[in-house]
């Protein structure tokens, strides 16, 4: 796939965008949702061969195909590594799938009832090399806990500040200020997050998009002005939480906002099943948020 191919995958396609992207803090939470527990590994090189090994199974699996899964996130050390004796990227290319790269560092403490994302004093070095191996676009997280106007503003600056460094150096960022679902303050940050993105849409220069990556809205179609917004490739959604029936549920709900799921995607999976477990439950999984990402008449009038 071409640039210009990628483009309209992600802009048009009917399907949703896996999140495989758990990073070294995460990692052996998730390889213990796998079912490998902490002692089977001595260090952090065996622990990331795990992990590797596990995406490494999903990116294979005959279900994992551009049919549904329209894009994939990928951590930096499995953008580097290699899947069927292939360098990551180009297995998922020929697959249908569009790579993406996590970029961001980890979280700043909450200041302001939000946690910024730490410097990235190498991202030009990762940028230039994500691209070399043909990924497509990035993804940043930050994580926004209160309705609070003054941090989330800042959020959103530090935000649109990277995508901006991303656009230069050729890909596409994918915005990803989380509004934590389990926040008291919930629906005002959502409502102020809105206002914020829009406000630095509006003030963006060129005529470059960028994808956002939002928590599900508290309230059923807040964010259509983002989807429907020409400087936005696509509003993609994640989990936040959510077990998987809830988070397709929530999503349905949503007209435009496709799913970008981790933890729901990957729940049921354990390293102990049988290849046709393995891929019974994946293929099943996929068809879910497949659904939601795409059968909107699910929503109630």
């Amino acid at each position: 796939m071409q640039t210009s191919e990628m483009t309209a995958r992600i802009a048009e396609g009917q399907g949703f965008i896996a999140a495989l992207d758990q990073s070294g803090g995460s990692t052996p939470k998730a390889l213990k949702g796998y079912g490998v527990e902490e002692g089977a590994w001595s260090n952090d090189e065996e622990m990331f061969g795990l992990i590797h090994a596990m995406r490494s199974r999903i990116i294979t699996s005959p279900c994992f195909s551009g049919e549904k899964v329209l894009g994939a996130i990928l951590f930096e050390r499995t953008m580097d590594g290699q899947v069927d004796g292939k360098p990551t990227p180009q297995a998922l290319i020929e697959r249908g799938v569009v790579p993406f790269i996590k970029i961001d560092k980890g979280l700043e403490d909450e200041q302001n009832g939000v946690q910024l994302m730490k410097p990235m004093p190498e991202l030009d070095a990762l940028l230039a090399r994500a691209k070399a191996l043909g990924v497509f676009g990035t993804k940043e997280r930050s994580v926004i806990n209160l309705g609070n106007r003054e941090g989330i503003a800042a959020i959103v600056a530090q935000q649109f500040e990277v995508g901006q460094q991303v656009l230069a150096a050729g890909l596409v960022p994918m915005i990803e200020p989380e509004v934590n679902i389990k926040s008291a303050e919930r629906a005002e940050a959502d409502q102020i997050l809105l206002e914020e993105i829009l406000k630095a849409l509006d003030a963006m220069p060129g005529d470059d998009k960028v994808m956002l990556k939002l928590s599900i809205p508290a309230k059923a179609g807040l964010f259509d002005a983002l989807v429907d917004h020409p400087r936005v490739l696509r509003v993609v959604a994640l989990s936040g939480g959510f077990a998987r029936p809830e988070a397709c549920a929530e999503l349905a709900k949503n007209r435009g906002m496709i799913a970008s799921f981790s933890r729901a995607l990957l729940e049921d999976l354990r390293h102990q099943m049988s290849d046709d477990e393995f891929n019974g439950s994946l293929g099943g999984a996929i068809d879910e948020i497949h659904r939601a990402s795409t059968e909107k008449s699910l929503v109630a009038a």
